[in-house]
């Protein structure tokens, strides 16, 4: 076939949504969703509404009509995620900030924007995607709108603890993929720790360089009167006590040490993992990892923590290529269907590079797979307009250069 991966990519879809979740799907919708994620693929620059409608059949507010109505995105990229990792994966989570005008839009207030390093008018999204630590590759499963802050108010929550809600409510779901959960150190707080352990999974994290820990006592009692020794110490992440940790990791780049330790800050006990990161022969930096798990390997939770950062590229590529940013409307449910698609529409490029790179070095490029959806866009409409047949040896030939034309890499 000329055009493989979009033709595997469209199997795919249509593979999905033939499954018991969505047999109460009309044949209709489920065309709807094909053609959706198509064109989230293919369509370069923005993609909102009308750009949707210049490269399609259907009409602008036909668009706005079907956004309007809901789709089951988590169950959706369930079936894509187990379909393409491995047994080795852990939940991470991560909010977005989402520029965007209009004072009627659902959702808007002031939120931290990472690259302005401010707080910035616009919406803001957590997402939740499943990191394969084996292919090291973060997968997105779903995402929801953060309320404004007057609805937050009247429901009892902040930030923080409306984050927390959406674990809980979700915990039976995300204990499907792992039993960890994964975040930056915005989360390493006490109500939202707790909130964690309450769904009963287990949470990793990085902690302030000047977080009060203490050491277990692991001597006698003496016997007397009152309470029995608990701790030992306060840890000097400095010049900690190497008896008491463990090494579980050295190598010319980075020294991992690890201990169960008593967390003033959580009022309990988490297994820390000091870092140390070197350069040259010479230590250039030391961060504090921890898990809510005191079983767990200093080396794992280091591991765990790190491959967070694949969501960050998730949200990267969505943005760069997929048109996150970029949604015209402004009502609740308009905008979770496009977060989501455009998300999701990063999913199906990923699967096809996950199941054809054959242990292969070559790194996943978002681009690459929107030139070759994009150029594959217009190839289709030229030889539909032009009469043109793509199945003559002569024009395959010419066909699958000219899909391959721009790429990053061939």
């Amino acid at each position: 076939m000329i055009f493989e991966t979009r033709n595997s990519v469209k199997a795919l879809i249509y593979s999905v949504l033939q499954t018991n979740i969505f047999f109460k799907l009309s044949n209709p919708r489920k065309k709807f969703i094909v053609i959706v994620f198509c064109y989230f693929l293919s369509i370069k620059g923005k993609i909102n509404f009308l750009q949707l409608e210049r490269y399609s059949q259907n009409c602008e507010q036909t668009f706005r009509n079907q956004f309007e109505k809901k789709f089951d995105f988590f169950s959706f990229n369930k079936q894509i995620i187990n379909k393409v990792t491995s047994t080795k994966r852990v939940v991470a989570l991560d909010p977005s900030y989402i520029p965007k005008a209009g004072k009627s839009t659902y959702g808007r207030g002031k939120y931290w924007s990472g690259v302005a390093k401010a707080a910035k008018w616009g919406l803001d999204i957590c997402g939740f995607a499943v990191v394969d630590i084996i292919s090291n590759t973060a997968l997105h499963l779903n995402a929801w709108q953060t309320p404004s802050a007057d609805e937050l108010k009247k429901k009892g929550l902040n930030l923080l603890t409306y984050y927390a809600s959406l674990v809980i409510e979700n915990s039976k779901k995300f204990k499907e993929f792992s039993d960890y959960l994964i975040a930056d150190a915005y989360f390493s707080k006490k109500p939202f720790v707790d909130a964690v352990l309450l769904a009963e999974l287990h949470f990793i994290s990085r902690l302030r360089d000047d977080s009060v820990l203490k050491y277990k006592y692991m001597g006698e009692q003496s016997g007397k009167k009152g309470a029995n020794k608990k701790f030992n110490g306060k840890v000097d992440v400095k010049n900690f006590d190497t008896s008491y940790f463990s090494l579980d990791l050295l190598t010319d780049e980075i020294k991992i040490y690890s201990a169960v330790v008593y967390s003033k800050a959580f009022k309990r006990y988490i297994k820390l993992a000091i870092t140390i990161f070197i350069k040259d022969e010479k230590e250039i930096a030391r961060k504090l990892y921890f898990s809510t798990d005191l079983n767990q390997a200093g080396e794992e939770i280091v591991r765990f923590y790190r491959s967070r950062f694949q969501i960050e590229f998730l949200y990267r590529d969505a943005k760069q290529f997929t048109g996150l940013t970029s949604c015209q409307a402004r009502s609740e449910n308009k905008l979770d269907f496009h977060f989501n698609a455009a998300l999701t529409s990063v999913n199906l490029a990923k699967q096809d590079w996950l199941l054809n790179k054959n242990d292969a070095p070559k790194q996943f490029s978002m681009a690459d797979y929107k030139t070759l959806f994009n150029n594959t866009l217009m190839l289709e409409r030229f030889m539909n307009v032009f009469a043109i047949n793509p199945n003559t040896a002569k024009n395959q030939k010419i066909i699958k250069e000219l899909i391959d034309y721009g790429k990053i890499a061939s």
